[in-house]
């Protein structure tokens, strides 16, 4: 099926075929990683005057709300997400201790968020943890990936925001990356000293995680066709001033097993392949581009060579920046409104010309952070989005 562009989802492809727009594309709620807090969204409807409604959460672990149509409408949103759900056997079952509400995910793994202003929901109690070998693994219940319940709606998600909405439409991934599936399934200690001193058992983990990725991207976009134009993945591989591990281990463990799902991904779909990954990973960027992704995700500008001048300059004819926009950990939550502003401006004119530029925060917009900042964020957006 051929679908044509609306407005908002045309504006979008030409940014991702490095071609200027009519303006920059916006985007808040397009992604897991491009969403907003749902204390924050509580309070930016209240900013603009929206009618106030218990918000709907996207995403429990990262306590993200759903961008309701008439907030999309009002910030100009050119994007929308879908992406698989939970099987029909699975059920989320809370517990709440009087410390820590909880409960385990699809994957085996704990998740608990304080009972008492909490924000989000951590990992703990990892289920693969400890001395385990090649039989424990692949005993591990992992999730059924092509249970039908997990695409009951998307085909019609992706109908209304590409036909009804014009809007471009991202498909997500069933689960995070490989290497943050291997931390949440071993737990940090383990899960570094896997890739330090037994890769063998931390490939074989990663492995099972991607086989379960495969399976359900062939169903998923089986169902949504042509009506997808991006689809997303992620895994982080960057701190605040370095690679997680070393760029070595990176080549030898990882890179082999994301070229082959980015791999899987570009035969089965002509969308656009979008990598998230957060941190300080310049160093990685030519093996990211070299394995196929056209997309970058958040663009993490606080972290050590991650200025987006230099970005661009040395980046910009192979990739999309996605995000970028306004540094989250510093300015959005800590700043003024006129030095929000003033950030939005430096970053669009560092990422804009010749396109490849996604307007989104750097990351997830957080429960800190003022009403005031994210209106004059968009703000500031609007007033030197336009091209020509």
């Amino acid at each position: 099926m051929s679908v044509l562009p609306g407005a908002s989802r045309a504006r979008v492809r030409a940014a991702l075929d490095h071609r200027e727009p009519d303006r920059i594309p916006f985007d808040l709620g397009g992604s897991r990683q491009t969403g907003i807090h749902v204390r924050a969204c509580t309070a930016l409807r209240a900013a603009l005057g929206l009618p106030r409604r218990e918000p709907r959460i996207s995403d429990i672990t990262q306590q993200l709300a759903e961008v309701e149509p008439d907030l999309a409408g009002v910030l100009g949103c050119d994007v929308g997400f879908v992406m698989p759900g939970t099987a029909s056997t699975y059920r989320r079952e809370l517990a709440d201790d009087g410390e820590y509400v909880s409960y385990r995910d699809e994957w085996g793994a704990g998740r608990r968020m304080p009972s008492r202003d909490g924000l989000y929901f951590d990992s703990f109690d990892p289920p693969l943890a400890g001395e385990i070998d090649a039989s424990t693994i692949d005993g591990h219940p992992w999730p059924d990936p092509i249970d039908p319940g997990r695409f009951a709606g998307m085909a019609e998600a992706a109908r209304r925001i590409a036909l009804d909405e014009g809007r471009a439409v991202v498909v997500g991934s069933i689960t995070g990356g490989l290497t943050e599936g291997l931390f949440k399934l071993r737990g940090f200690e383990d899960g570094y000293m896997d890739l330090a001193a037994d890769p063998d058992r931390a490939r074989r983990v990663m492995e099972r995680i991607l086989e379960v990725k495969l399976a359900c991207w062939e169903r998923a976009l089986a169902e949504v066709g042509d009506l997808v134009d991006v689809v997303a993945e992620a895994d982080d591989l960057g701190g605040q001033d370095r690679p997680l591990f070393s760029p070595a281990t990176y080549r030898a463990l990882v890179k082999p097993l994301q070229r082959e799902l980015f791999a899987f991904l570009r035969r089965r779909t002509r969308a656009k392949v979008f990598f998230h990954t957060c941190g300080a990973v310049r160093e990685l960027i030519p093996d990211l581009i070299e394995i196929g992704i056209d997309i970058l995700n958040p663009v993490q500008v606080s972290a050590a060579g991650m200025d987006t001048a230099a970005l661009k300059r040395e980046f910009g004819r192979d990739l999309v920046f996605w995000g970028g926009g306004i540094d989250t950990q510093r300015v959005l939550g800590g700043g003024s409104p006129g030095e929000v502003r003033a950030e939005v401006r430096r970053r669009i004119a560092d990422l804009r010309d010749g396109g490849g530029f996604v307007f989104a925060a750097v990351h997830n917009i957080q429960a800190n952070v003022p009403a005031a900042n994210v209106v004059a964020m968009w703000e500031a957006w609007r007033e030197v989005a336009q091209y020509g």
